[in-house]
Order: C-alpha cells, then sequence, then structure tokens
C-alpha cells in the first residue's frame, strides 16, 4: 500500500489587538468543524512570540481534492463565520509534504512508558 504525503493548509491570522484569550477559546470550541471531517489529519493553532496578536494555524489532510470540498462546506463557513470577527487579517498558503525527518527526541521513549 502506498501512502500519499499529507496536503498542508498553513494559516497566519492576525488578531485584533485584546481578543487574543476570545480567539484562543473560540478557536478550541470550534476545532471539531474542522478535526472531525474524515480527512483531516489534524491541526495545530501557535501564537508568534514575535508577535503576540499574530497566529499560525497549520492542518493536514489527506489530499488537497478533499481539502477543497471541506473548504466549500457549509461547516466551514459557520467556522470562518465565528472566527472572523475576531481577526485583523489572514493569509493562506498550502503545499505538499515533500518529506518529514523525525527528531531525536521524538524518538526517545521515556522511562516507565
Amino acid at each position: 500500500m502506498t501512502s500519499t504525503p499529507p496536503f498542508r493548509i498553513m494559516l497566519t491570522m492576525r488578531i485584533h489587538p485584546g481578543r487574543e484569550d476570545e480567539f484562543e477559546q473560540t478557536w478550541l470550541r470550534i476545532g471539531d468543524a474542522v478535526t472531525s471531517h474524515p480527512a483531516n489529519l489534524g491541526q495545530w493553532l501557535i501564537r508568534s512570540e514575535e508577535e503576540p496578536s499574530t497566529y499560525y494555524i497549520v492542518s493536514d489532510w489527506v489530499d488537497e481534492e478533499q481539502f477543497r470540498e471541506f473548504e466549500h462546506s457549509e461547516r466551514h463557513l459557520v467556522h470562518r463565520k465565528a472566527l472572523h470577527p475576531l481577526r485583523a487579517s489572514a493569509s493562506m498558503v498550502t503545499g505538499t509534504v515533500v518529506a518529514q525527518l523525525a527528531g531525536a527526541a521524538s524518538l526517545t521513549v521515556p522511562a516507565g512508558s
């Protein structure tokens, strides 16, 4: 069986200053709209250390076709409507994962596991 590489979405969101906590709570509350989709492999929320109102959202998908179907779905529209009032701007880039190299720390099994 051949495994196809994930299709990765990388969003940059700038949140209205002072609404960062509300954004994080909303993102966590509605995240299931994305992660419950059968083609979603997972997603991550990253807050910038340099710009506290800037967030990076990464999500991996089985393939581009299924991501695009989700992107045009009602469930995605509801998700976007919840986040839209909190964001000052947003941009998205996409790509296919070409390679992944595991770091040494990810290969270490904690004692007692």
